[in-house]
């Protein structure tokens, strides 16, 4: 029988709220799965036919580990998604190439030294005249770690956060607050196969006071994208896809929007490495995720 890995770490078991109902979905099909941690050193990666990245949230870390260990999995059985997936998403520059591909992502400033901060950080407030907030936040990361929002007026400790970021040796993207988060929360589209399977809303989770709350299930709810959401996502996925050189959907993709001031979607990120797909909210999820691990060749 074939057995799959849904690939985990330690720390991040408990807070994986998609992984029961996957893992029941999985064996209402009777598909052999294993939950496992991506940094056993005892496990023997070449016995699984898949290996099934669903919450190794601790490589934010270790990200050169993870992509070594990543590699090695590469080698001796498949990796889902794909290495190369994994390797252009785990760091935010990818950004930067879906803008250039005529793309509508929210605006984005990368900074690369400390030396060039101040400089880079004016630069993006003279770029954005009437914002009143930004955020600052590392290119490598997950669940809102180290991300902060500020004041227009606070943009010494903005700067501030981000020569900390620099010094602890992360790249840094400076992005504009929209304001629209507060109202409309965010939109994040799940895709299965490549095959819109449903969407979420998410409430605004950087609070003013430095504090982040927890991306739990208690800050989101079951929505339906619109068209114009689904267009974008759509359009995002396309262009990864291009980007990448696959020939073949990503079995799993999430896409996160947020709505301009003029209403419009713009995308904030593409998760496609390890993203939350918040099954418990959308009702025959996890069983169309199983449906397609099982069939994965």
């Amino acid at each position: 029988m074939t057995t799959l890995a849904l690939i985990t770490d330690a720390t991040s078991l408990d807070d994986d709220y998609d992984m029961p109902p996957l893992r029941d979905a999985c064996q209402a099909l009777a598909l052999d799965v294993r939950i496992c941690n991506w940094d056993d050193p005892d496990q023997d990666w070449s016995r699984f036919s898949h290996v099934v990245l669903r919450s190794p949230w601790d490589y934010t870390r270790r990200p050169d580990a993870f992509l070594d260990w990543c590699a090695h999995v590469s080698k001796v059985s498949r990796l889902v998604n794909p290495l190369p997936a994994v390797r252009w998403s785990l760091d935010k520059h990818y950004l930067a190439d879906l803008a250039k591909a005529g793309l509508a992502v929210i605006p984005s400033t990368f900074i690369e030294s400390k030396a060039l901060a101040q400089t880079m950080l004016d630069a993006f407030l003279q770029v954005h005249p009437g914002l009143d907030e930004l955020v600052v936040k590392p290119t490598v990361g997950a669940s809102s770690r180290n991300v902060r929002r500020f004041l227009r007026a606070d943009a010494m400790q903005a700067l501030q956060h981000a020569e900390t970021l620099l010094d602890a040796g992360h790249s840094v993207i400076l992005q504009p607050y929209l304001a629209s988060i507060e109202r409309q929360g965010e939109t994040d589209l799940v895709y299965i196969n490549g095959i819109y399977s449903h969407a979420i809303r998410k409430a605004a989770l950087l609070a003013r006071d430095g504090t982040t709350n927890a991306p739990n299930l208690g800050f989101l709810s079951a929505c339906e994208a619109t068209a114009t959401e689904r267009a974008l996502a759509s359009a995002a996925l396309q262009a990864a896809s291009r980007t990448l050189g696959l020939d073949a959907p990503l079995l799993y993709a999430r896409v996160d929007l947020i709505h301009a001031d003029d209403g419009q979607p713009q995308l904030l990120e593409l998760e496609i490495l390890e993203p939350s797909l918040s099954f418990p909210l959308a009702e025959g999820s996890a069983m169309r995720f199983a449906q397609a691990l099982a069939g994965l060749e």
